[in-house]
């Protein structure tokens, strides 16, 4: 039985910098391979799950035929809609496996082999032959479909459509007026370690071995979907190699494995593989978007409408807040958002990195650049001079909006004046430009939970079932609950990831760091207190303090909250090949106080360049014929790497506290990504006066340039 002890020794000298700062206290289980992922947890009788997939993307199981599959060596059962158990009705189709013929889209779970091995189990796979009443599928996203909807509310809850003012009229009356549709693909969140799951069963009880960003949520969808009490479900995972939002709930392959547990009686293990990660792990929609500035002709914004078009699958509904970010960002008297949904024979989308904010900001960042051309304003100047007093969507004061000064540090920074005044350049082949954007999302806390333990013998125990999913948090969460107690960071025993520990946020909207640290840092103060209280003597069993911040967070004031950002990019094209090259990006932010600065860092340059990857690389190509996407795994799916960045340059700005909880933090796992690919597009068309609005920015787009 493998060990669920999360504590890791900690020596506090040997992984701290010069300037004191603690560094990740699991790098060395990481380099070494001591850490165990959700797949590498190891039992003496555990069997493989390994899933079959519909190789059309709308219509019928006719028949499914397993008798070549039953007889190779080692495979104990096969799972299908002939042979499953009932599960009750719910809301995510998803996870409602094997109750239906009906195939919702390419790729879609409709067996499962159960082996001994896992090579007995991918060969029995491949034996499972399944007939097919295949019908014309509906797979393409346009603006014009016949069953365009508004669904209630989009991601997570806010609304579909805003209006404020005559947007019409206000657009009417504009001196200058920009009108374009920008789009982005779908996009494929791809973390180094795939979606998978070991589920245990214990007297009734489900043990998941999971790869996922929080298990408070992982638990009810699992209990959900197989029509068990949460607190049967105990979800353990300890290491997970990057999520992207991907992982922010439990996927098919959980359910895979505990229906498969429960059969046959034995811990069973499913791994999804790169190109069912494609299919059944959720990605960003495709977007269409319009966007409609009206201004004065010295840049003052009077009329802003960011009109959204998005899909969803037949069997699940998710609608991302593609336009919302655009309902806080400038001053406009005139502004409307709309978002329309089609449901269509594909599979579901879900989060990805800044849901909603991050393609919704390329559009209105791409059109703001175009607004300043049209003004002949300096790009910067033209956000500045629209920079509003109050939240123009609530009316509130912002929490900590310091956009204003990122711009102008990002600009002094990057000498923008100087290199956006004399205009692009010529090297031979290559042109070269700059381009700005603005990042923000939203700053937020959820209600968590978290113990503290005193110890007679000097150690402290601090637990929380917060998440690291390769970002820090471990490591940031273990320094601040030292500063809390302190004591150095060896005194400190630090639990997470494990839903047997006290309930908090999921490591998903930059809520993690705020929510956690809140919890953490109030445990740790009553523990105090009550030590204070005390004669001095602790039990050898230690004294425990349990805490959670539902009431403060409940009793946070009305105040609009985000982080801040701006965007700097300096590109090369080459005019013979359309390459385009980014030797150059600079971020300036603004997001609270930063708890370990290594780990924000680390946090912020992954978010632009993946935002780079955004701008110039990352598109999903859809079969329409088909209905699946053909460029499923990484040799022809391009993500930026190493190699495509020589340099990226992040600044934070001094001074910044958020009102969330004792530590004044916010999250930075996200708002590095919006307006990254604006700002690239930006720089795309100051270097060659090409205007890319649909990305990625590709080869044949910039030419001829």
């Amino acid at each position: 039985m493998t060990s669920l002890d999360s504590a890791l020794e900690v020596d506090a000298e040997r992984l701290t910098d010069a300037d004191g700062t603690l560094l990740r206290v699991d790098g060395p289980d990481k380099v070494t391979g001591r850490a165990v992922y959700a797949a590498e947890h190891h039992f003496a009788d555990q069997a493989y799950a390994v899933p079959v997939t519909s190789t059309i993307a709308k219509g019928m199981i006719m028949a499914i035929d397993v008798a070549d599959a039953e007889v190779v060596a080692g495979v104990l059962t096969i799972i299908s809609a002939d042979h499953a158990p009932v599960l009750p009705e719910g809301d995510d189709g998803e996870l409602r496996l094997f109750q239906s013929h009906e195939v919702a889209y390419r790729g879609q779970i409709v067996a499962a082999v159960v082996a001994t091995s896992l090579e007995a189990a991918v060969e029995a796979a491949g034996l499972v032959r399944i007939r097919y009443d295949e019908a014309p599928a509906d797979v393409l996203l346009r603006t014009d479909h016949p069953r365009l909807y508004a669904p209630e509310h989009v991601n997570p809850d806010f609304a579909t459509d805003t209006t404020v003012g005559d947007v019409e009229a206000q657009l009417a009356q504009a001196d200058v007026v920009v009108d374009a549709t920008y789009t982005t693909p779908g996009e494929h969140n791809n973390p180094m370690e795939p979606h998978a799951t070991i589920a245990v069963w214990d007297a009734g009880r489900l043990t998941l071995y999971d790869s996922v960003q929080g298990s408070q949520r992982a638990r009810r969808a699992v209990a959900a979907a197989l029509g068990i009490d949460p607190d049967d479900v105990r979800v353990v995972y300890q290491f997970v190699g990057g999520g992207f939002g991907s992982k922010g709930s439990s996927r098919p392959q959980a359910i895979v494995a505990a229906l498969a547990a429960r059969e046959v009686d034995r811990p069973v293990v499913c791994v999804v593989s790169r190109a069912q990660m494609f299919t059944m792990t959720g990605y960003r929609t495709p977007t269409i978007q319009r966007v409609q500035l009206g201004a004065t002709a010295d840049g003052r914004l009077t009329a802003t409408a960011h009109d959204v078009w998005e899909q969803t699958s037949t069997i699940a509904e998710f609608a991302e807040q593609t336009a919302v970010a655009t309902r806080h960002m400038y001053a406009a008297p005139g502004r409307r958002t709309t978002h329309r949904l089609v449901a269509l024979d594909v599979p579901t989308p879900a989060w990805m990195r800044a849901p909603g904010e991050c393609p919704g900001m390329f559009a209105l960042e791409s059109a703001m650049d175009e607004l300043a051309t049209a003004c002949a304003i300096d790009p910067v100047e033209l956000r500045i001079i629209n920079e509003p007093d109050l939240d123009p969507e609530t009316g509130t004061p912002f929490g900590d909006r310091r956009l204003v000064q990122c711009l102008r540090d990002g600009a002094r920074r990057f000498s923008w004046a100087e290199r956006r005044g004399r205009g692009p350049q010529r090297d031979g082949a290559w042109l070269s430009g700059v381009g700005v954007a603005s990042s923000v999302y939203p700053a937020r806390a959820q209600t968590s939970a978290a113990r503290a333990t005193a110890y007679p013998d000097g150690r402290w125990l601090v637990e929380i079932d917060a998440a690291d999913i390769g970002t820090g948090s471990r490591t940031a969460l273990l320094g601040y609950a030292a500063e809390c107690l302190a004591v150095s960071a060896d005194r400190v025993e630090l639990r997470i990831a494990d839903s047997a520990l006290p309930a908090a946020m999921i490591a998903g909207g930059s809520m993690g760091a705020a929510s956690w640290t809140w919890a953490i840092g109030k445990a740790c103060a009553e523990l105090q207190q009550r030590l204070d209280r005390s004669d001095g003597s602790i039990p050898a069993l230690g004294i425990a303090v349990e805490v959670s911040t539902k009431d403060e967070v409940a009793a946070l004031p009305d105040v609009s909250r985000f982080s801040f950002g701006a965007q700097f990019v300096e590109v090369r094209v080459n005019t013979d090949t359309g390459e385009t090259r980014v030797p150059h990006m600079l971020g300036v932010f603004s997001a609270g106080r930063i708890l370990n600065p290594v780990m924000a860092r680390s946090q912020l340059i992954g978010g632009m360049t993946m935002g780079l990857s955004m701008a110039l690389m990352e598109e999903a190509i859809l079969d329409v014929e088909l209905g699946y996407v053909v460029n499923h795994d990484l040799a022809q799916y391009h993500i930026a790497t190493h190699a495509d960045v020589p340099s990226i340059e992040v600044h934070v700005l001094d001074g910044g506290r958020s009102d969330l909880g004792r530590a004044g933090a916010q999250g930075v796992g996200e708002v590095g990504i919006v307006g990254a690919a604006a700002a690239v597009a930006n720089a795309v068309h100051h270097a060659t006066g090409i205007r890319v609005r649909d990305l990625p920015i590709r080869l044949d787009r910039l030419l001829p340039c």
